[in-house]
């Protein structure tokens, strides 16, 4: 069992609720924007941490984290990048992605949208944790919980910082 804290969008500005909303999380994954290499090194040191880099992030941070990363978490095939958009309207680099590598769980950033979504078509989970920064149009930080326990995803929590 692995208990997952997902988080994106930072933008150079990490709340330290985070820490505490995170405390018992086997593993943290940021979904893009860190902002700063510092703050990405901020989470690393709390927990072991996963992550792509986004839009505004720059060398130091690309040449840390990857543009796509695909893995396996408990036996769950997971594929996160930074944009991506959703369920079924996908960018076209994503989509040729998700056709080469279908995914059991899907994770982006960048809408500033909190999704939490089952795409029926490919049988996949989407989630993306909307914003944790303070910049944005977004009105409300959020940040999302759960746990992968074999083939399950379950036990979403949305927290609202």
């Amino acid at each position: 069992m692995l208990r997952i804290g997902l988080i994106s969008d930072t933008h150079h500005f990490l709340d330290e609720k985070v820490f505490t909303h995170f405390e018992n999380c086997d593993e943290i994954w940021h979904a893009g924007d860190f902002g700063t290499i510092q703050l990405a090194n901020r989470l690393a040191g709390f927990k072991p941490l996963k992550g792509v880099y986004g839009n505004i992030d720059g060398p130091d941070i690309r040449g840390v984290y990857p543009e796509n990363l695909h893995w396996q978490a408990e036996g769950v095939k997971v594929f996160m990048t930074h944009i991506g958009g959703y369920p079924p309207n996908y960018n076209v680099r994503v989509k040729k992605e998700l056709d080469a590598n279908p995914p059991q769980l899907f994770i982006c950033g960048h809408s500033h949208i909190l999704k939490v979504m089952f795409d029926e078509k490919r049988q996949c989970l989407h989630m993306n944790p909307g914003a944790a920064g303070r910049q944005g149009w977004h009105t409300v930080r959020t940040l999302i919980r759960f746990t992968i326990d074999g083939p399950d995803m379950k036990d979403c929590e949305v927290i609202e910082l």
